[in-house]
């Protein structure tokens, strides 16, 4: 479609620290980003800036070394881990005579590769074609031109305003065809809803190895690779869970620094998985340095899409990555589970995330089965005061087999040692009548 030099595999990257937002991780990924859309890397051009030159984006001693590594390399491509203007893009294919592409582009690019199911290719197809429209005004050479011969002479149109017509008008089509599978998946969800089956939603940064994870918990061959976005198309699968029954896992896209917001936009039908689920379960590399940054980025966008009040759960996947860290339940100071250490991998620390997960949906009210150890954690002692109207949680404590001693005082209340799980120590915390001291010795 575009008057544009050819694109090929062999790619020069180019990254440029502007101080206040480019990093190592940033660059880090840039280059895992153009190993997955299967590019081979010449060379890598690294500079600093105050800010972008608004011809170039770089300066014009950068824009020369970058034109002879190009030819001495036989690049046929420059990816610029950067959002490029289209005038900066089209100044730059015209100076160093290959095709450009920045950070949107090479995203857009990987996600054209790994959709395989129809709605997967309409939302890819939407986000290029919302890219692409941008592109028109400085992406020809012949634009202005308006159409010509016998029948077409006259008022006319320009061949700019023809594209972007026929844009318009495909952009359209596709939205109304996903506006279909919105209407298709919300009917499933309120089936599912009538129906009492609770969901859940792996959500994270890409490459933490959520498909892993979802292919050991339900069994399905979702496809799984060390590559960033290896999964783009939404997989729904039933999971039985002990002590909840039947549940539903869906497995999602994975997110990126700087996703750009047509990408979100595309791709809100696949994305409304996660906004309609009652548990998140928000997968992380645990072997990451830089995984508090990409739990903010994940965060970031589940606000964005109005996800960021839906319980969670942290799963800190890898641990096979880390000395001497075996699989366990880390709680918060009032006894709700916060996060899972295991390993997808390896199938380690399932049965944890299984019951805690199980934990977590219990309903309200419902009594948490102490006879869990593995994901409540270590019992500890605790003594209860028990008011009067509270003789049926004391009675069962006592069918759980958790009473060490009791006493009463002289208001008539018990007082109950007790030896219980985190887990049973924030169930009682809800109770009426029932009130915590401090740790009985």
């Amino acid at each position: 479609m575009f008057e544009r030099p050819q694109v090929g595999n062999q790619a020069v990257l180019v990254h440029i620290d502007f101080h206040e937002s480019a990093s190592q991780e940033n660059l880090e990924e840039f280059r895992e980003l153009v190993t997955s859309a299967g590019a081979a890397i010449v060379e890598l051009v690294c500079g600093k800036r105050q800010k972008p030159d608004p011809r170039y984006f770089i300066g014009s001693g950068k824009l020369e070394e970058i034109r002879q590594i190009a030819e001495q390399g036989q690049a046929d491509l420059v990816i610029f881990n950067h959002s490029l203007s289209p005038a900066q893009e089209r100044n730059l294919e015209q100076h160093l005579q290959c095709r450009v592409l920045d950070r949107t582009g090479l995203i857009l690019d990987i996600f054209a590769q790994r959709a395989q199911t129809f709605e997967g290719k309409l939302q890819v197809e939407l986000a290029q074609l919302r890219h692409l429209s941008t592109r028109l005004v400085r992406g020809w050479t012949h634009l202005e031109r308006q159409k010509g011969g016998i029948g077409l002479r006259g008022p006319g149109e320009t061949q700019l305003e023809t594209d972007r017509r026929l844009i318009g008008g495909r952009i359209k089509a596709l939205n109304r065809r996903l506006d279909k599978v919105c209407q298709q998946r919300d009917l499933r969800r309120k089936a599912r809803r009538k129906s009492s089956v609770r969901t859940l939603s792996l959500v994270g940064y890409t490459n933490t190895g959520k498909s892993t994870l979802f292919n050991q918990l339900t069994g399905a061959g979702v496809y799984a690779a060390d590559q960033l976005f290896a999964t783009l198309d939404p997989t729904l699968r039933r999971l039985n869970l002990p002590g909840i029954g039947e549940v539903i896992l869906a497995d999602t896209v994975g997110f990126v620094r700087h996703l750009p917001h047509g990408l979100v936009a595309a791709f809100r039908a696949t994305l409304e998985e996660t906004v309609e689920a009652d548990l998140l379960l928000h997968v992380i590399d645990a072997h990451d340095e830089a995984r508090h940054d990409c739990i903010a980025q994940v965060n970031n966008v589940l606000a964005e899409i109005g996800a960021d009040d839906i319980p969670q759960i942290e799963v800190m996947n890898k641990i096979d990555l880390l000395e001497d860290t075996p699989p366990h339940v880390e709680r918060s100071e009032d006894g709700r589970i916060r996060r899972v250490w295991l390993s997808a991998r390896e199938a380690r620390g399932l049965d944890l995330l299984q019951q805690a997960i199980a934990e977590c949906l219990l309903p309200e009210g419902q009594v948490p089965d102490p006879m869990t150890p593995a994901v409540s954690g270590k019992p500890q002692m605790r003594q209860l005061r028990l008011l009067p109207n509270a003789a049926r949680l004391r009675a069962r404590l006592f069918e759980w087999d958790v009473v060490r001693h009791e006493t009463t005082n002289e208001a008539g209340e018990w007082l109950v040692d007790v030896e219980i799980s985190p887990g049973l120590i924030a169930y009682l915390e809800q109770q009426d009548g029932c009130y915590i001291n401090e740790s009985s010795q």
